[in-house]
């Protein structure tokens, strides 16, 4: 999501997408599902290439509907290619802003967002925005990355030096990498009253997973937004970021690699 309100440090770059593309309701949205059906209608902000997206879509058949939205065009076409590989007929895609979504009151039953408020320079707004068009009583869900809650081993420096680059980087776009522990406080300050706070990982800790994740953050660091905002920015070099990328392929290969990403998640009555 980029607009004045804060900057998507990533960027869309191939290998960004390809961990979007990794995400499913199952292993991203699990906390959500319970409390879907079908017929309701659900909001998606900053659906990426629509993994998630044609998931909840499938959950809320028959009679239910989602719109897709996001703030790039590109990612919703592919978005839009997805939804109709998998045959669905009840999404539609919008670009949007989250602090100002095209949408009257009382819109949605369900609004959810997943990694989205991390990248946004005012949160609350976001949350606030996402009530607005969620129906009295419907459901605001978000579930958002803690990234000084990421553990690993081996404990490798090179990994250390990403994480503080990506910080800085983050942090100097107007976001707050560190989203997952303040999703509570943030609704709390978007006038939700009814919110449960709960948390849960993704861990990467086998031969494919370890390939899957280090190879991707060994491309992104090198390729994606955030190495051309590191470097143009002077935060490292071109041998800096080469270095922090064989770091990544260096415990990719490690058979005792293992990589734990902790996620908060509200669910929020409207």
């Amino acid at each position: 999501m980029s607009d004045h309100h804060g900057t998507y440090t990533y960027g869309h770059h191939e290998s960004v997408l390809r961990s979007h593309r990794w995400r499913t309701a199952e292993n991203s949205a699990a906390y959500l599902i319970p409390r879907l059906r079908p017929g309701l209608r659900v909001l998606d902000v900053g659906c990426g290439p629509g993994t998630i997206t044609a998931d909840l879509a499938e959950l809320v058949s028959p009679g239910g509907r989602v719109t897709a939205a996001d703030a790039a065009d590109d990612v919703l076409r592919a978005a839009a290619r997805l939804a109709a590989e998998r045959g669905l007929d009840n999404v539609e895609f919008a670009t949007a802003d989250v602090h100002a979504l095209d949408h009257p009151d009382d819109s949605f039953d369900v609004v959810h967002a997943h990694q989205v408020l991390q990248h946004v320079a005012d949160p609350v707004l976001a949350l606030r925005e996402m009530r607005r068009v969620c129906r009295p009583g419907g459901i605001v869900a978000a579930r958002d990355g803690d990234y000084h809650g990421f553990v690993w081993y081996p404990r490798l420096p090179e990994l250390d030096e990403w994480m503080a680059l990506y910080q800085r980087c983050a942090r100097a776009n107007g976001g707050e990498p560190d989203a997952g522990r303040r999703l509570l406080s943030w609704a709390r300050q978007a006038g939700f009253t009814d919110v449960t706070a709960t948390s849960t990982t993704w861990c990467h800790a086998d031969d494919a997973e370890r390939a899957y994740w280090g190879g991707m953050w060994a491309d992104r660091v090198v390729k994606s937004a955030m190495a051309e905002q590191a470097v143009r920015d002077g935060y490292a070099t071109a041998d800096d970021l080469r270095r922090l990328s064989d770091g990544w392929r260096s415990w990719a290969a490690s058979p005792d690699g293992w990589f734990s990403l902790l996620h908060g998640e509200i669910v929020c009555v409207a």
